[in-house]
């Protein structure tokens, strides 16, 4: 059974940074593409990018692009997602999923997401 287990959100002022963890169960992430989305209230999932097998292969969306950074830890089985520069509007539910995924209306496996506050 594919489970997943975000951490390491929280609240941060703008500019500030965080790190985001995903420990994976039930497969090992070293033979799987992942993912990370987000979803802000009362809005669709939004793409924050992916990693390929190995960690040599990373696309991100063009709102994070060059603040956000997706790495692997295949010996912990765990995913983290750096945010750097946070501003108010990065201030979501983050999840991450498994495989390379859009996460289209949440329609993919991830687990159940960290909360990141970003106000002054």
């Amino acid at each position: 059974q594919v489970q997943l287990l975000e951490s390491g959100g929280g609240r941060v002022q703008p500019g500030e940074s965080l790190r985001l963890s995903c420990v994976a169960s039930g497969f090992s992430v070293k033979w799987s593409h992942m993912s990370c989305v987000r979803q802000a209230p009362g809005k669709g999932f939004d793409w924050i990018g992916s990693i390929t097998v190995g960690g040599s292969g990373k696309s991100y969306g063009d709102s994070v692009k060059g603040r956000f950074t997706i790495s692997r830890d295949d010996t912990k089985n765990t995913l983290y997602l750096q945010l750097n520069s946070l501003k108010n509007e990065d201030a979501a539910m983050y999840y991450c999923a498994k495989g390379w995924t859009y996460c289209a209306d949440g329609n993919c496996e991830r687990g159940q997401g960290t909360q990141v506050n970003v106000s002054s």
